[in-house]
């Protein structure tokens, strides 16, 4: 009700003269932070941006996708990836056990370790992005009769986040209901149906 009468009374009001705009007194500039604080609180600034630099893994991200798709491949698919598994994070674990910047199963990433040795550890950034963008490559070359680059991209990405027995699933589902399998909207469509709670 109080806003109506406010609403009612600034309707009323609109056409009448309105008194002059009062400048409201200049803000004081504040105080000059001395300069152990002000070096304290850049070295805080500092740590802070460090732990939230999103270039820092670039080099890897470029090098790997370079290798494992060449060239002509935006290395930055992966990248986002990263960043979507873990925000960049090498520490990260999820609750069933993914881990690193590419949240990688362990199982995973030892079947990768038997053809690539000089990849220590799953806890070392750079080995965590190599295999992942490695693994990508896998389903990319798993998903090749999906034909358009741009759904084949869509096919790799969801088999690496819901893993390829879930999206296999979905492309069984898609071709059951007559949809073409090999066209990602249908996958999708079939993936949300494959996932809702059953009655």
């Amino acid at each position: 009700m109080k806003r109506f009468a406010a609403l009612a009374f600034a309707l009323s009001t609109a056409g009448a003269q309105q008194p002059p705009a009062v400048k409201p007194p200049a803000a004081k500039p504040p105080a000059a932070t001395p300069a152990p604080a002000a070096a304290a609180l850049d070295r805080a600034t500092a740590r802070r941006n460090s732990r939230h630099d999103n270039t820092r893994y670039d080099a890897f991200f470029r090098k790997y996708s370079k290798r494992y798709f060449g060239i002509g491949f935006d290395w930055q698919y992966f990248k986002a990836q990263g960043m979507a598994e873990s925000e960049l994070s090498a520490t990260a674990r999820s609750n069933v056990g993914a881990r690193g910047v590419m949240q990688l199963m362990p199982s995973t990433f030892q079947e990768i370790q038997t053809k690539r040795p000089e990849f220590e550890s799953i806890d070392d950034a750079e080995w965590n992005i190599a295999a992942g963008i490695m693994h990508d490559r896998y389903l990319w070359k798993l998903w090749e009769p999906v034909g358009p680059d741009s759904d084949r991209t869509k096919f790799m990405f969801g088999s690496y986040n819901a893993g390829e027995g879930t999206i296999g699933r979905a492309t069984a589902a898609a071709h059951a209901r007559q949809l073409d399998e090999m066209r990602w909207p249908n996958i999708d469509q079939n993936y949300v149906v494959l996932r809702a709670p059953k009655p």
